[in-house]
């Protein structure tokens, strides 16, 4: 297979950062052109990022030598690379214009920006969950005038600890979910040497975060219908989300109920069993199991836990009994593994598997 070219536009903020670092040796896609803000253009990429690089391992040389260019050069960019990955850091609406331009320029654009996740036609995609809404883009298509060009996003990063953790168990009449999450700095873009407000702290109020966690499931379990994606309309969800003093791993404390109570092996059972369409298909970043219950009452831990499967699965533990609901559960996830690079990632290679992403 000949490695498609891949522009990462948004290059040197933190979201960024991990698409370097995830395409440095993927088997599918080459890295090869890195773009960002006007004030990074022109600069080699190691020049960009220098003591603003937050992973623990330093950035790839090849990535490095790269020239940085303003992401805004839509032609210029669209003329190089066969797709792009978007993690820029502007306004709703800027990002939203931006992304549909490169539509319109013919290349597709895989997004972890939250600008066209309530899109009607524009795929919002776990793909393990929903990998049928890639059926949308024709419609999209014809919206934007374009042949290949599309915006596909992925969720926001919030609710990937759960939503995998209740779909399986939809079918056991699923009507009722409360959920809080306790989520890292990261998710913020921050580091914890960097925010020191959060050092012996806990802050409960994450702008916009408790909307997105309870409606984008909704769009996520919706219905394909004349060329846009019908939002679901169950289960409830409410849902609380909080900032707490860890680097990286979003943690989810989950109460469920039922039409009508299952067995608690009902529930362990469809986890156990659940596998999706990278699973089935062995992308290369897919984690194998997807989904892993943790028997150890005092597991899944976000430091323990957060990078299993490559950082790409979801922990579940400590699943009991509910006295207002039917039971109870805590779900952990990594929030820019699974919860964004890794999962828009996961997306593209998805896309490229079923014949919606090609080379130009």
């Amino acid at each position: 297979m000949k490695k498609a070219k891949v522009g990462v536009l948004g290059a040197t903020g933190m979201v960024g950062q991990r698409f370097i670092s995830l395409l440095e040796s993927h088997p599918w896609y080459e890295l090869a052109l890195v773009a960002a803000s006007p004030a990074s253009a022109g600069k080699p990429y190691a020049e960009a990022v220098a003591g603003r690089w937050t992973l623990p391992t330093p950035a790839p040389a090849a990535a490095a030598r790269l020239t940085v260019v303003d992401a805004a050069e839509v032609a210029r960019i669209a003329g190089q690379v066969d797709f792009v990955f978007c993690a820029v850091d502007l306004p709703k609406e800027e990002t939203a214009r931006l992304e549909e331009a490169y539509a319109r320029a013919e290349t597709p654009v895989i997004s972890a920006n939250s600008a066209h996740r309530g899109t009607p036609d524009v795929p919002m995609i776990i793909p393990e969950v929903n990998p049928e809404h890639a059926e949308v883009i024709p419609a999209q298509r014809r919206r934007l005038g374009s042949q290949r060009g599309f915006v596909a996003v992925k969720p926001n990063c919030s609710l990937q600890s759960y939503v995998p953790a209740l779909h399986p168990l939809r079918d056991l009449g699923l009507e009722r979910v409360s959920v809080c999450t306790y989520q890292a700095v990261s998710g913020a873009g921050k580091t914890l040497a960097g925010w020191p407000e959060m050092a012996d702290n806990v802050i409960p109020f994450i702008k916009g975060e408790e909307e997105k966690s309870e409606r984008e499931p909704m769009k996520i379990w919706g219905e394909l219908k004349d060329g846009r994606i019908v939002p679901a309309s169950a289960p409830r969800i409410g849902a609380q989300c909080v900032r707490v003093p860890v680097s990286d791993g979003h943690l989810a404390a989950v109460s469920v109920g039922f039409a009508k109570r299952p067995a608690r092996e009902a529930l362990l059972e469809r986890w156990a069993r659940f596998e999706g369409k990278p699973q089935q298909a062995g992308l290369p970043s897919a984690p194998r199991p997807f989904l892993v219950y943790q028997e150890d009452e005092a597991r899944p831990q976000t430091r323990l836990d957060r990078e299993l499967g490559r950082g790409m699965a979801v922990s579940i533990g400590r699943l009991r009994e509910d006295p207002l609901f039917d039971f109870r559960f805590i779900a952990l996830s990594h929030n820019t593994l699974r919860g964004a690079a890794g999962g828009a990632l996961l997306t593209a290679e998805l896309l490229t598997d079923r014949g919606w992403l090609t080379a130009k």
